[in-house]
């Protein structure tokens, strides 16, 4: 739904509105696979898409006044949302070899032993304290919250 005063800023033809609209949201699961593994390296997407909605609502406040013609207004966009990639992509350098690099490692190490299973109605420790916990009392925080 945001994408409809994108495509607005763009023409006001509703026919070029629906089809760019229903295209986005036929093309967007592709796009979702395709680009969900390099969403973590893409830090300054969020600011450049928010410096083209800002565009956007320039561009439809000054309608009337000014006339900036539609491949001005495309090549902003793209340039906008260029300039994000590029610079989150610089930022992040590096950090999806290294994430490959560090899961084929995890893969590449012995596994650990599984602990067997506990025998029936065994309740096993339950905090860091050992088995002797309830024959020492009630913990100092139990005590302080406690109502008597």
């Amino acid at each position: 739904m945001d994408s409809i005063p994108a495509v607005f800023a763009v023409t006001d033809d509703a026919f070029l509105v629906f089809t760019a609209n229903a295209f986005a949201i036929l093309g967007l699961l592709a796009m979702y696979f395709l680009l969900a593994d390099l969403m973590h390296r893409f830090v300054y997407l969020k600011v450049g898409l928010a410096v083209v909605m800002v565009w956007v609502g320039v561009k439809m406040l000054l309608l009337d006044l000014v006339y900036i013609p539609t491949t001005v207004s495309l090549a902003v966009v793209a340039a906008i949302i260029a300039v994000a990639v590029i610079a989150s992509l610089r930022k992040t350098k590096g950090q999806g070899r290294r994430s490959v690099v560090e899961a084929a490692q995890r893969r590449a190490e012995p596994s650990r032993p599984v602990r067997p299973a506990a025998p029936p109605g065994h309740r096993g420790r339950t905090d860091s304290a050992g088995p002797n916990r309830a024959a020492r009392g009630p913990s100092r925080w139990r005590r302080a919250c406690s109502p008597g």
